[in-house]
């Protein structure tokens, strides 16, 4: 069916579709306008890609002419990070891109070198192949369909490997289970020593029993990926990178443990990056800041200190949780609605904002955490800016 949604006839037919809801409560009634002008399959086939396209503009600026499959869409970096991992590569003539799915990392990495991009699913090799296309990139890069545990890596610069992390539609949560295994790596390094695998964010530190970089990247507030640098592809011990602005938060050499202190000033709540990175002993030299517990991230100082590493929140006032005097301190600060952030803490946030929602005009931060041993509730509000 690709070769029919590549063909003229699927361009004119995905293009139609485009006006379409495409919706739960509209699915009969697209299919029915589209199976009066094509075969059944050929509908389906329209009517899934136009709910693709219309879930993948998040990630890709020229959706609308692009071509997916549902599993390599949610495992493709968008564009602001393919971009970013792409720069490791400047300098680069021959690159492979090692399981390249629907070809997101492979449209960043053609910008910068000449790219080999290897895929065993002939489906998302021909998306790949159709989506370089939409970005004018096809000659810089040739496609292969091969299963990368066969392949010998021959005339490289580097790698870029991107396993698969899924299986019948669920999520493999170790390296080692990974199509193919992150493990392969070792077959590779002493022929081409420059090597970059993605791997999921939540990977387990001890599952990467390599000397590497491990880079934990987030787009604004979100984590998105880890990645794995290799030979002269590294470039620290442990990294956390914030998208878009590129900015970057390094391992240092022996960081001192912030002391412990009770809440006052600022609250700081780190970026999953850096938490993952295991740098909040750095973040907190930068900010001047201690930790409110040794086993938690957050981290106080009595000073404002605007950073892309941590959000911050102006504390107001603490106390031992109690939901009965919480709630009561609310309603007389006139707060209806609180928003629940939570580290050390048992309670469900859903259920307290529900269970502490009331009139009031003023909205709140709330954080649930533990000070010296101590369940507390810190009442905050949030700087924007």
């Amino acid at each position: 069916m690709i070769s029919y949604l590549r063909s003229a006839e699927g361009t004119e037919a995905l293009a139609a579709a485009a006006a379409l809801e495409v919706s739960s409560n509209s699915l009969l009634r697209d299919l029915g306008r589209l199976r009066r002008i094509m075969s059944p399959a050929q509908a389906a086939a329209v009517l899934e890609q136009t709910a693709l396209r219309r879930r993948a503009s998040a990630k890709f600026s020229r959706a609308a002419q692009m071509l997916f499959t549902a599993e390599a869409l949610q495992q493709a970096s968008g564009e602001t990070i393919a971009r970013h991992s792409a720069m490791r590569y400047q300098g680069a003539e021959r690159v492979a891109d090692y399981c390249c799915g629907i070809g997101g990392d492979t449209i960043a990495l053609a910008r910068q070198a000449r790219v080999e991009a290897c895929d065993h699913d002939a489906v998302r090799l021909a998306c790949a192949e159709h989506n370089v296309a939409v970005y004018g990139l096809s000659d810089r890069v040739t496609f292969r369909l091969a299963d990368v545990e066969s392949v010998q890596p021959e005339g490289l610069d580097a790698i870029f490997f991107d396993p698969g992390r899924r299986a019948r539609g669920r999520r493999i949560f170790t390296v080692d289970a990974y199509q193919p295994p992150v493990s392969i790596v070792e077959r590779w390094l002493p022929r081409v020593p420059a090597v970059g695998i993605k791997v999921a964010p939540g990977v387990a530190h001890e599952e990467i029993r390599w000397q590497c970089e491990q880079e934990f990247v987030a787009d604004g507030s979100d984590l998105k990926e880890c990645l794995l640098w290799f030979g002269p592809l590294a470039t620290a011990e442990r990294r956390a990178t914030i998208l878009p602005d590129g900015v970057t938060l390094t391992a240092g050499a022996a960081p001192q443990q912030p002391a412990p202190c009770e809440p006052g000033g600022w609250l700081y709540d780190p970026s999953p990056a850096v938490t993952r990175a295991g740098l909040i002993w750095e973040l907190a030299g930068l900010l001047g800041a201690q930790q409110l517990d040794p086993a938690l991230a957050y981290l106080c100082a009595e000073q404002f200190i605007q950073t892309p590493f941590a959000r911050a929140f102006q504390i107001e006032e603490w106390m031992p949780f109690n939901l009965k005097r919480l709630k009561a301190r609310l309603r007389t600060l006139d707060v209806g609605r609180v928003v629940v952030r939570r580290r050390g803490s048992p309670v469900d946030p859903e259920l307290l904002e529900r269970r502490l929602r009331q009139e009031g005009r003023e909205e709140r931060a709330l954080f649930l955490t533990r000070v010296a041993g101590r369940s507390v509730a810190i009442i905050c509000h949030e700087h924007h800016g």
